[in-house]
C-alpha cells in the first residue's frame, strides 16, 4: 500500500514538471484544426473492398477470397494496394489512394458496424452469423440453425448488403455473417457459407464487423477551414486569461526558408536570437498596413501577373499561396489585362460547380471518367477522337413511366373535351394552365389534356367511370380475334360489333351509352349473354339488319384483330391508361380508382404548365399528339425491356462472334448489336432466335444477330448438331444464304433436315458440309463457361445482350415476341447508340474497327463543354486568383495533380478596379493524395489545417467549410475560436472538431393536394431505439431535416396526431419498398442523402387540420433535458438565445442568471447549439443541476436551397428568425428570445402571457428618447419610412412568438420566401434579424411591445431606465464603447452576477481537472 501510494506521488510530480517545462518551452505561433469522425478509425482493408465493390460484386468477391490475414503496420497498407493492384489498372490504384485518404468509404464499413450492433453481437464473439434471427458463433452451431431457418421469418436484406453470387433462390434460408474480411474466424465461416451458396442450398450475405474497435479516432479531410480577419470596431472579446499548456514544437516550422524547430534543435543556445529572427520574419512577410484606395484597383491583376511569370511547375502552389494566405500578401506588384469573368472548372468537359461539389463528389466523377476513357483507350481510340466520342450528346436518362400511343384506332372515346358541345362554355387557351387557382383544384379548359382509356373483357368486366374533371375516356373491349367466332356464338363479340355499328351510324358517345344499357340488363351475379344484345339491338334500333351486324359476314368487324391489347404487351386485365402510361390493378380498383386519377391529373398538370410556360405547347399545337410525342411513348410495354436497373458488360474483352445480318455489303455499321442467348436445341430457344433473325430481316432493322449455345447439359455431337449446323451456316455462307437457311432450319417442322440431308437451293453445300462434319465441340464448352462466369445464367436460361445490356429471361415460358425485339432496338438506338453511329460516319473511320464503341455502356454525363484532349484527364479552370474558388481550387487541384495524369489550363479571370480587400480570410483546403504514416510506420490519423504564417495582429475567427451534409462541432479547445488574437496567445491555437452528424433530408407532400403538410412530424432511430430524432415538415418545398450517422435508419411518422392523421403511401430513395410503412434508411456514404416521402390523410381524418389544437404525445425534444422531463404539463417558460465567443458566452450565463433571479416559474433555456464552444457545453450542465433550470441545446443546418451567407455574424442572425418553426417542437406554445447581452429585471411570465392581439409575435419598438442619436435612426428617413408608414421599427434583440399562431399562418415559410428574394442583393438585409420582420410588417403582423421592456442606452434617454424591465447592451455608433466597459458602467448588478458566474465555473473547471489527474494516475499504474 505504501509503495503505491509512493508511486502515485512520483507519477504527480512528473506530470507537474512535464508540464511546467512545456509551458516554458513554447511552440511557435500558429492555428491548427482538425475535424474527425464520431466513429472509431475503420480498417483499411475493409474500406478498400468497398472501394472494389463499386465496379461490381464479383470483383468484391474475387478481393475478398485473394485477401488472407494481414498485421496492421505500414507492410498491411502496401500489401492492400497490391493486392488490390491485381483487380484495379493503375489509375485507379491511384484512385483507392485518394479515396482512403479521404476516409471516403468509411461510412460504408461503419453502417455495417451500426446494423451489426442492432442484432446485438453476442458476447465473446468476433465473427458471427444471424440465420432468421438467430445467431451462432461457430460454424458446428450455424448448421443447426439452418436445419430449423424455414419455421422462422427471413431477415431484411439492404441494398448495400454484399450478396454472395449463387442460385440465391426466394425459397433458401439466408445465412448473415457479421465479420471482418481478412481475418481467421471470417475465413473459418466463409469458406463453409460460400461453398454452400454455390451448391444453391443458402443466401450467403456479408455484412463488415470489427469486434474490437479502436479507440483511435479518425480525422477526415476534403473540407475547407477558414480564418476570417473581424471587423474590431466595437471591442467584443471576452478579457478572462485562458491558461493552456502547448505542444512542443515542430520541425518542419518553416519562415522563408528557415526550419526554425531543426535550428533550435541544433543550437539550443540560440534559442532567443533564433526566435528574434523568426518574429522578424513574420512581420516583414505578413504587413498588414491597410491598402490605399489606388492599391486596391489592380490586385487581383498583379496576383494573376505573379502566378504567370513563375515556372510553371509552381504556378498553381504561387495561387495557392497568393489565395489561401491573401491578406498578408496583398503587396504585390505589376499588372496585366484580362476579361472578367466567373470561376469555373471543368474535367473532361464536365462543369464542376465547387458550390454544390466537394472531394468525395469530385472523386466519383474520376472514378467515372476513368472507366470511359480506358474504355476508350482499349477500344483503341485515342487522340482526337476520345474529345468526339466524349462530347457526344446522351439521352440515356431511363424514363420513370413509359407510355403507349392512345391513337389507336381500337379505341372507343365516350366523349371528347374539344368537340362535345357540353364542354363549349369553357375556355379553350392553353394560357388558362398559367392562371393562378387554389392549391388542388383542377382547371376546366376544353382540351384534351387528361386521357383515360380503360380495356374490358366484355365477358366478365365493366367498370363505368365518371369523374366530374376535363377527363376524356375511352374503352377497348378484349375479345376473341378467331375469324371463325361471330355474333351469334360470342357475346363479347357480339357487342363489339353492335358497339361498332352505333359509332359509324350515329356516334361514340351514343356507343359508350349503349354499352352500359346493355350491362344494365345483366342481372347481378350473371354474364353478358347473346340473347342480351340481340334483345338490346332489336328493340333499339328495330330497322336495323342484326345478321348483317352481327353474322359471320358483318361489315362492322374492323379493328378486332388489331386490338390494342395484343401488341400492347399489357399483362393481366382490367388495365388502365392515363395519357397512355399503364395504370397498375392496385390503381384500377373501382375504390381507388377516383383519387389516382386526381392525383395523375395534378401531377400531369406541372408538365403542362412548364411545357406552355417554355412555348412548347401553343394554341395551334393537337394536346394528344404533342403528349404522344413524348420520348417516354413506346409501340409496346415490355418491363423487362422498359426497366431502369440495367446491367452492362464489357464489350472490350468479349468473345469472338460471327454475326447474322441482313445486308450483303461488308463495311455496314450497325447501330444495335444482339446476342441471342439459348439452347438452341430446345424449343423455346429456337423460337428466340427465329424472332430476332424475322426482326432483323424486316426492312426497318438497324441490327446484326449474334448467337451463344447455352445448353442444359453437357454438350456434345449428339445433342448439338442444331446449333452446329448454324454456326456452319454463319462462317461459310453468304449473309442472304445463311439467313434463309438458319430461318427454315429453325422451324419446328424442319428440326429433322439435317437428319435428311435435305439440300438448299444457293447454298455453298461443300463448305458448309465440311465445316460442319469437322467441327469439335471445344467451342460449345467455352460457350457454356462464358455463360455461367461472365452473363452469370444457368445452363439452359436464355438472355438477349443488346449493345452490351443483359436482359435475362427467367421463365421458361416468358415470350420474347418480334414486337419486343422492335422495342428493344429502338429503345437501344434512342439511348446512345444512333448518335455514336452517326458521328463514326461523320468521322470516317473505319465501321468495324469502332462498331465495338457502340456496345460500351452508356455515358452518363447530359452536359459536356468542348476542349481539345491531348492527355488522359483534361482540366480546364477559369478562376480570379484572389476569390473564395481560387482558394479551393487552387490545393484541389495541385492534389489531382498528383493523383492522375492530367494536363491543367488555368485561365485568370481577374476582376478590375476593386474598391474593397477581395479577400478578408486565410484559408487551408484539407486533402491528401495519399495515406500518411508516422515516422515508426504507424498509421497518421489523418490530415490537419497549419496555419503558421499568419500575422499576429487581425482578430480572427475560425469556420469550418465543409460539405453540405456534414454538422460539426468543436469538441475541444480552451481558446475562443470565434475571437483569436495571436498576439494574447503562447503557442499553436488547437481546435479539435468532430463530425457530429450527417444529415438525412427530405421532400414530403401529401398525395391528395399536392401540398406539404405543414407541421407533420417524422422520427428517425433504430430498431432497439426507435426515437432519437424527430422534427417538422416545413411548407417551403416539404423539406425536413434530420441528424444521423452511418447506419440503418427508420422513419416513420411521429405518435400523436401526425400518426393518428397521416399515413406514408410511398416514398423514393430509401431502402425499403415502396409502399412500406416503416421507411428503412441507410446511411453509407459522405454524400448528401436525400429522399422523396409521399403521405395522405386516413379516410376518417380528411377534414383533421395538424396545427389544430390537440394533445401532442411526448416526443424527442421533451425527452433529452438536462434534468427530469416529466414536468410537461407544468407551466413553464421557454427562453431561446444564441451565442458564439466566450465573451457572449460570458454574457449568456449572465442573462440567464438574471432570467432565473426574477421568476418563480420553471424555466427551459433553449440554446443554438451550432456555434457553441466546448467550454461552454461543458459548464452548463453543471450550471443548470445549481440553479435548477431545464435546457436543451437545438440544432439545424442552413438548408442547401435557402440563399448562403458566408459571414458566421449574419448566419447567426439568420438563425435567430428563419427556422423558429422548426427548431422547437409542436408541444411548445410561446416562446421568448432573449439576446445573450441582456440583463432582465422582470418576471418574462408577463412577457409570455401578454396578448398579441392576433399577432404571431412581439417585438419592442427602438426607443425615441435620446434626443442626440437622432441622426443614427435611419429608419426614420428614406426606405424605412415609407416601407413603414407610420409604423414603428422594432429591435431584435427581445421578442415573444406565439409558436401555434405562426405555424397556423406559415410565418416562418413567408419569412424564408421574402429572405430568399432579398438577400440575392448583396445590400440588402443589413441587420438581417430584425431588416426582415419589419420588412415583412404587412404580411406578418408585429404587436409592438410596451416600451418598458427593452431599454438600451444608445437610444433611450436616462429617465426611462428606472422602470425598464430587461436591459439591452446595444452597440453605439458613436462612442464605440467596448461591450464588458458598458456592462461595468450601465447595469450595476451586472459584476455581482459576473462573479458568481465566475466561482461556479471555476469551481466546477477544478472539480473536473482534479477527477481527470486522478484518472490518468489510476490508467498509469494499470498499465
Amino acid at each position: 500500500m505504501f509503495f503505491k501510494q509512493c508511486l502515485i506521488m512520483r507519477v504527480v510530480f512528473v506530470v507537474l514538471v512535464l508540464l511546467r517545462v512545456q509551458h516554458v518551452h513554447s511552440a511557435s505561433k500558429g492555428v491548427v484544426a482538425s475535424l474527425q469522425a464520431k466513429w472509431s478509425m475503420t480498417p483499411l482493408l475493409l474500406e478498400t473492398s468497398e472501394f472494389i465493390r463499386e465496379d461490381g460484386e464479383e470483383k468484391f468477391w474475387q478481393f475478398v477470397d485473394t485477401v488472407k490475414e494481414l498485421t496492421s503496420v505500414r507492410s498491411y497498407y502496401n500489401l492492400i494496394i497490391k493486392k488490390a493492384g491485381q483487380f484495379l489498372t493503375d489509375l485507379q490504384v491511384n484512385l483507392l489512394k485518394l479515396s482512403l485518404s479521404l476516409r471516403a468509404y468509411s461510412p460504408a464499413v461503419h453502417a455495417f458496424q451500426q446494423i451489426a450492433s442492432d442484432e446485438p453481437p453476442p458476447d465473446g464473439c468476433t465473427a458471427f452469423v444471424v440465420v432468421h434471427g438467430q445467431n451462432a458463433c461457430s460454424t458446428k452451431d450455424m448448421k443447426k440453425l439452418l436445419k430449423t431457418a424455414a419455421g422462422r421469418p427471413r431477415p431484411y436484406l439492404y441494398k448495400s448488403d454484399h450478396q454472395y453470387p449463387g442460385v440465391n433462390g426466394t425459397d433458401l434460408p439466408v445465412a448473415v455473417l457479421y465479420a471482418e474480411i481478412g481475418t481467421k474466424e471470417f475465413n473459418t465461416f466463409h469458406k463453409v457459407l460460400s461453398e454452400r451458396a454455390q451448391e444453391g442450398k443458402l443466401i450467403y450475405v456479408l455484412r463488415h464487423f470489427v469486434s474490437e474497435t479502436k479507440n483511435e479516432k479518425m480525422l477526415l479531410s476534403g473540407y475547407g477551414v477558414e480564418l476570417a480577419i473581424k471587423s474590431t470596431e466595437y471591442k467584443a472579446v471576452d478579457d478572462t486569461q485562458v491558461k493552456v499548456t502547448t505542444d512542443n514544437e515542430d520541425e518542419n516550422d518553416e519562415v522563408q526558408g528557415f526550419l526554425f524547430g531543426k535550428l533550435k534543435k541544433s543550437h539550443p543556445d540560440l534559442q532567443e536570437e533564433l526566435g528574434e529572427l523568426r518574429k522578424h520574419l513574420l512581420e516583414s512577410t505578413n504587413d498588414m498596413t491597410p491598402l490605399k484606395v489606388w492599391e486596391l484597383q489592380d490586385l487581383s491583376f498583379q496576383a494573376a501577373s505573379r502566378i504567370m511569370t513563375v515556372p510553371k511547375f509552381d504556378s498553381l502552389k504561387l495561387m495557392q499561396d497568393l489565395s489561401q494566405n491573401f491578406p498578408s500578401k496583398a503587396r504585390l506588384s505589376e499588372s496585366m489585362g484580362i476579361q472578367p469573368g466567373d470561376a469555373g472548372l471543368f474535367i473532361n468537359g464536365i462543369h464542376v460547380d465547387l458550390d454544390i461539389h466537394n472531394a468525395f463528389s469530385i472523386l466519383d466523377i474520376l472514378r467515372t471518367e476513368a472507366k470511359i476513357l480506358e474504355g476508350l483507350h482499349n477500344l483503341g481510340i485515342k487522340g482526337s477522337s476520345v474529345s468526339k466520342f466524349l462530347h457526344l450528346p446522351s439521352s440515356t436518362t431511363v424514363e420513370d413511366s413509359y407510355a403507349l400511343d392512345i391513337r389507336h384506332s381500337s379505341i372507343m372515346w365516350a366523349n371528347d373535351i374539344e368537340k362535345d358541345s357540353m364542354y363549349r362554355h369553357w375556355p379553350s387557351s392553353v394560357q388558362e394552365l398559367l392562371r393562378a387557382t387554389f392549391p388542388g383544384v383542377i382547371r376546366q379548359i376544353r382540351r384534351n389534356f387528361y386521357n383515360l382509356v380503360s380495356q374490358l373483357l366484355c365477358a366478365h368486366y365493366l367498370i363505368c367511370i365518371y369523374v366530374s374533371v376535363s377527363l376524356r375516356i375511352g374503352f377497348v373491349l378484349v375479345v376473341s380475334a378467331d375469324d371463325k367466332v361471330d355474333g351469334y356464338l360470342d357475346a363479347g363479340v357480339a357487342l363489339f360489333r353492335l358497339l361498332n355499328y352505333i359509332s359509324e351510324e350515329y356516334d361514340e358517345a351514343q356507343a359508350f351509352t349503349s354499352m352500359v344499357s346493355v350491362y344494365n340488363r345483366v342481372e347481378v351475379g350473371e354474364t353478358l349473354s347473346v340473347d342480351t344484345v340481340t334483345a338490346y339491338l332489336k328493340k333499339k334500333f328495330p330497322k336495323a339488319n342484326a345478321a348483317r351486324i352481327l353474322g359471320v359476314d358483318s361489315s362492322y368487324d374492323d379493328n378486332r384483330k388489331v386490338m390494342l391489347l395484343h401488341s400492347s404487351g399489357l399483362g393481366a386485365l382490367p388495365v388502365g391508361l392515363f395519357n397512355g402510361i399503364p395504370l397498375s390493378s392496385e390503381e384500377m380498383d373501382p375504390e381507388e380508382l377516383e383519387t389516382v386519377l386526381l392525383q395523375k391529373i395534378m401531377e400531369t398538370t406541372n408538365f403542362f404548365q412548364r411545357a406552355v410556360f417554355m412555348g412548347q405547347i401553343t394554341e395551334s399545337v393537337d394536346v394528344v399528339d404533342f403528349l404522344m410525342e413524348q420520348a417516354n411513348v413506346v409501340p409496346r410495354i415490355n418491363p423487362l425491356i422498359l426497366s431502369s436497373e440495367r446491367r452492362y458488360l464489357d464489350f472490350t474483352s468479349s468473345p469472338g462472334i460471327t454475326f447474322f445480318t441482313s445486308s450483303v455489303e461488308e463495311e455496314v455499321l450497325y447501330g444495335v448489336t444482339m446476342w441471342i442467348v439459348a439452347d438452341i436445341e430446345q424449343p423455346s430457344g429456337r423460337q428466340l432466335l427465329r424472332n430476332a433473325l424475322k426482326h432483323m430481316k424486316s426492312s426497318s432493322s438497324n441490327c446484326r444477330v449474334g448467337v451463344i449455345n447455352n445448353p442444359s447439359g453437357k454438350p456434345t455431337e449428339d445433342n448439338s448438331a442444331l446449333y452446329r449446323a448454324v454456326w456452319a451456316s454463319l462462317l461459310t455462307q453468304s449473309s442472304k444464304n445463311m439467313l434463309d437457311f438458319s430461318l427454315k432450319l429453325l422451324k419446328e417442322e424442319n428440326v429433322e433436315l439435317l437428319k435428311q440431308d435435305s439440300k438448299d437451293p444457293g447454298m455453298d453445300h461443300d463448305a458448309f458440309e465440311k465445316k460442319f462434319n469437322t467441327m469439335e465441340v471445344d467451342f460449345l464448352h467455352s460457350q457454356q463457361k462464358y455463360c455461367k462466369e461472365v452473363l452469370k445464367l444457368k445452363a439452359g436460361q436464355r438472355a438477349v445482350v443488346s449493345n452490351g445490356r443483359v436482359l435475362s429471361l427467367l421463365d421458361e415460358e416468358e415470350e420474347f415476341s418480334v414486337e419486343d425485339f422492335h422495342l428493344l432496338e429502338k429503345i437501344t438506338l434512342r439511348t446512345s447508340a444512333e448518335k455514336i453511329k452517326s458521328k463514326i460516319k461523320q468521322m470516317n473511320l473505319n465501321a468495324q474497327k469502332y462498331a465495338l464503341f457502340l456496345l460500351v455502356s452508356p455515358n452518363r454525363y447530359d452536359c459536356r463543354y468542348n476542349i481539345i484532349y491531348e492527355v488522359f484527364y483534361d482540366v480546364v479552370a477559369i478562376v480570379d486568383p484572389l476569390t473564395r474558388d481560387a482558394q479551393k481550387l487552387a490545393p484541389l487541384l495541385v492534389v489531382l495533380g498528383q493523383v492522375v495524369n492530367m494536363k491543367v489550363q488555368v485561365f485568370m479571370n481577374c476582376r478590375a478596379k476593386l474598391s474593397e480587400m477581395p479577400l478578408k480570410s486565410f484559408y487551408q483546403y484539407v486533402l491528401e493524395p495519399d495515406v500518411t504514416f508516422f515516422g515508426n510506420n504507424s498509421l497518421s490519423p489523418g490530415p490537419v489545417a497549419r496555419f503558421t504564417e499568419i500575422p499576429e495582429s487581425p482578430l480572427l475567427t475560425l469556420n469550418m467549410i465543409t460539405p453540405e451534409s456534414w454538422m460539426v462541432e468543436a469538441v475541444r479547445s480552451p481558446y475562443d475560436l470565434d475571437n483569436i488574437h495571436l498576439q494574447e496567445v503562447n503557442g499553436v491555437v488547437n481546435a479539435e472538431y468532430e463530425l457530429e452528424y450527417l444529415l438525412l433530408e427530405g421532400h414530403c407532400f401529401d398525395l391528395s393536394t399536392g401540398q406539404p403538410p405543414r407541421g407533420l412530424q417524422f422520427t428517425l432511430g433504430m430498431r432497439q431505439e426507435p426515437l432519437m430524432h424527430d422534427t417538422i415538415v416545413m411548407a417551403n418545398l416539404g423539406y425536413f431535416q434530420l441528424k444521423a450517422n452511418p447506419g440503418a435508419w427508420i422513419l416513420r411518422l411521429r405518435e400523436g396526431r401526425s400518426e393518428d392523421i397521416y399515413q406514408i403511401q410511398a416514398h423514393d430513395a430509401t431502402d425499403s419498398p415502396v409502399d412500406a410503412g416503416d421507411v428503412i434508411v441507410v446511411l453509407n456514404s459522405f454524400h448528401s442523402k436525400i429522399i422523396k416521402v409521399r403521405v395522405q390523410k386516413k379516410p376518417d381524418k380528411l377534414n383533421e387540420d395538424l396545427l389544430s389544437e390537440g394533445t401532442e404525445s411526448k416526443g424527442l425534444w421533451d425527452s433529452i433535458t438536462s434534468v427530469d422531463g416529466d414536468d410537461k404539463k407544468k407551466d413553464v417558460l421557454n427562453i431561446f438565445s444564441v451565442a458564439s465567443g466566450h465573451l457572449y458566452e460570458r454574457f449568456l450565463r449572465i442573462m440567464t442568471l438574471s432570467v432565473l433571479q426574477h421568476t418563480k416559474t420553471p424555466v427551459k433555456f433553449w440554446f443554438l447549439k451550432n456555434y457553441l464552444s466546448p467550454s461552454f457545453k461543458d459548464t452548463i450542465s453543471h450550471m443548470a443541476k445549481a440553479y435548477g433550470f431545464q435546457y436543451e441545446l437545438v440544432q439545424y443546418k442552413w438548408p442547401r436551397w435557402l440563399h448562403q451567407q458566408t459571414e458566421k455574424q449574419r448566419i447567426i442572425w439568420g438563425y435567430k428568425i428563419l427556422f423558429l418553426d422548426v427548431l422547437f417542437p409542436l408541444a411548445v406554445d410561446k416562446i421568448i428570445f432573449v439576446d445573450a447581452d441582456q440583463i432582465v429585471r422582470a418576471d418574462l411570465k408577463e412577457l409570455r402571457d401578454l396578448d398579441l392581439e392576433g399577432a404571431p409575435y412581439g417585438y419592442t419598438p427602438f426607443c425615441d428618447s435620446r434626443k442626440e442619436m437622432e441622426g443614427y435612426r435611419f429608419w426614420k428617413t428614406g426606405y424605412w419610412a415609407s416601407h413603414l408608414a407610420h409604423r414603428k421599427y422594432h429591435i431584435s434583440a427581445l421578442y415573444v412568438v406565439d409558436l401555434k399562431k405562426f405555424r397556423k399562418i406559415a410565418a416562418g415559410d413567408r419569412l424564408r420566401g421574402q429572405y430568399q428574394a432579398l438577400s440575392q442583393d448583396p445590400n440588402s438585409l443589413s441587420n438581417l434579424d430584425q431588416d426582415l420582420p419589419n420588412n415583412m410588417i404587412h404580411q406578418v403582423a408585429i404587436k409592438s411591445l410596451p416600451q418598458e421592456w427593452l431599454w438600451c442606452e444608445t437610444w433611450c434617454d436616462d429617465n426611462s431606465k428606472t422602470t425598464a424591465k430587461t436591459i439591452d447592451l446595444c452597440n453605439n455608433p458613436k462612442t464605440k464603447e467596448p461591450k464588458l466597459s458598458a456592462a461595468v458602467r450601465i447595469v450595476p448588478e451586472w459584476s455581482k452576477y459576473d462573479n458568481e458566474i465566475k466561482h461556479h465555473v471555476n469551481l466546477n473547471k477544478h472539480s473536473y481537472l482534479f477527477i481527470s489527474l486522478i484518472y490518468s494516475i489510476v490508467w498509469f499504474i494499470e498499465k
